[in-house]
């Protein structure tokens, strides 16, 4: 199956499903691709970028999940304190250890202009990943 989007000469722009290119070929030529907005036949492809799973993506994609598990089995996931935890180590009031967890941006900002020694983790969503 292919997605293509669509144009008609009236500039009404809408999107089709067609079971291959050849299938659209054939549909159109016989003059039964018509624009849902005003019935015109003389559709025409409009320009578009496939989404296309390039090899590379799937590494870099693959990389990033190794990464998630290494830091999920050497660290301990503190959540929504990571914030609280991580200052209170930095100022010696918890125990040195490796953390993970989640930040608001303003937290986050405010441990870095503190000297907190602290990174984000380029993790792709468990839901995408797998």
């Amino acid at each position: 199956m292919i997605k293509y989007t669509l144009d008609c000469p009236k500039g009404h722009r809408f999107e089709s499903w067609f079971q291959s290119g050849a299938a659209y070929d054939d549909l159109r030529d016989r003059g039964l691709v018509t624009c849902p907005d005003c019935g015109s036949d003389d559709v025409t492809k409009a320009i578009m970028a496939p989404s296309v799973k390039t090899a590379k993506r799937v590494e870099v994609a693959e990389k990033l999940q190794a990464l998630r598990a290494e830091v999920e089995a050497k660290s301990e996931y503190v959540g929504k304190d990571f914030a609280h935890q991580a200052r209170a180590m930095h100022l010696g009031d918890a125990p040195e250890r490796a953390i993970y967890g989640e930040a608001k941006l303003e937290d986050a900002k405010a441990l870095i202009d503190d000297g907190v020694p602290i990174m984000p983790l380029p993790f792709i969503p468990k839901s995408k990943a797998n």
